[in-house]
């Protein structure tokens, strides 16, 4: 397809994508003549998946480019690959290490992590910016008078770990690695607000159930 039928296809402006493609984030199409190139169906793809990252996910156009570096990184293998383009994105800052509420946090994932026998995320808990995530999390909930301790949080992990057997079922259904390591980065973005909404509607739900609506 021409650039014209691509901003048709993608609903982005043509000014969008040559800014897209003068910053990197989207491929050069195959050119055709000195004025003209030519875009197929996976400049399509990894158009929509920018438009998530920088309009849903509010990722930087630097990160992203550097998201999308990691996703076409195919020296790597898969898991490092997955892993070195999620955990580009945004991530939450460093915790205090001399907060109490913050050390508590950190014996409680640890826990959590070990009773799982969850063995990957225990080696990268020095670096993994979800375990820091939880941790951060943890420790604000524990602030405020919850202590959210590993016992409690096993059963909500073992869900997790059920969401996540199906993430990566869905993202085995894509040909490509690339597609596949897309599928997986636009879940962080896009899927993580799905689970969170369903979340919500559950417990509504089960409100309702449990103590009328009146």
């Amino acid at each position: 397809m021409r650039l014209a039928e691509l901003s048709e296809r993608s609903g982005v402006s043509l000014a969008t994508i040559k800014y897209y493609l003068r910053e990197g984030l989207l491929a050069p199409g195959r050119r055709i003549s000195a004025t003209t190139a030519e875009y197929d169906e996976s400049h399509l793809r990894r158009l929509r998946l920018v438009r998530a990252l920088i309009q849903v996910g509010r990722v930087p156009v630097a990160t992203a480019r550097e998201v999308l570096g990691h996703i076409d990184d195919d020296s790597l293998g898969r898991t490092i690959r997955v892993g070195a383009a999620l955990w580009a994105l945004p991530q939450v800052p460093e915790p205090d290490e001399e907060d109490e509420n913050v050390r508590a946090a950190q014996h409680e994932v640890d826990q959590l992590l070990r009773t799982l026998d969850w063995t990957t995320a225990q080696n990268l808990s020095s670096v993994s910016p979800a375990h820091r995530s939880l941790v951060v999390a943890v420790a604000t909930l524990r602030r405020l008078g919850y202590a959210w301790d590993a016992e409690l949080m096993a059963p909500y992990a073992q869900l997790m770990h059920q969401a996540a057997v199906r993430d990566l079922d869905f993202m085995e259904t894509h040909p490509s690695e690339a597609e596949k390591v897309e599928t997986a980065v636009a879940a962080a973005i896009l899927f993580e607000p799905v689970l969170r909404a369903l979340h919500r509607l559950a417990q509504e739900e089960e409100s309702a159930r449990r103590y009328g609506i009146e």
